[in-house]
């Protein structure tokens, strides 16, 4: 059983938590690796290094946005492909994120996050709130 009356609140936790994640992430990009610097690690995983600027910019664009609950359900659908990105990065390092080269758990964890931020709404203390995501199997 869901309870109705704090549920908004964890949600609430879970989207600002995720919306800081991708504001961190998009900063320690800019600040200490840098844009050069991140278009050279881009590049040698074999990626074009000129998707360096956008990414970043992705990142901070769209952790604000989930950060502050501008459609957040919607953002953090759109965020997933830049995480699938990393995760196909670091898939082949094994599991956990604290070996070399990074693992795929971190990664795929966000994914989830993200999809369930996508599903289940950007919760209290939202600044606009998106209608809910909608499919023909699913009955209103």
């Amino acid at each position: 059983m869901i309870d109705q009356r704090l549920a908004p609140y964890g949600l609430f936790l879970l989207r600002i938590t995720l919306g800081a994640m991708w504001v961190s992430h998009a900063l320690i990009k800019y600040v200490v690796f840098t844009v050069p610097g991140f278009a050279g690690y881009l590049t040698n995983m074999g990626m074009p290094g000129f998707l360096a600027l956008p990414v970043i910019g992705v990142e901070l664009v769209g952790g604000l946005l989930i950060l502050t609950g501008i459609y957040a359900r919607q953002v953090a659908v759109l965020m997933i492909p830049v995480m699938l990105g990393a995760l196909s990065v670091h898939i082949g390092n094994g599991f956990l994120f604290s070996g070399p080269g990074g693992g795929w758990e971190y990664p795929a964890f966000l994914i989830i996050v993200s999809v369930v931020v996508a599903l289940t709404g950007e919760g209290a203390l939202a600044v606009r709130s998106a209608p809910a995501l909608r499919s023909p199997g699913f009955v209103r």
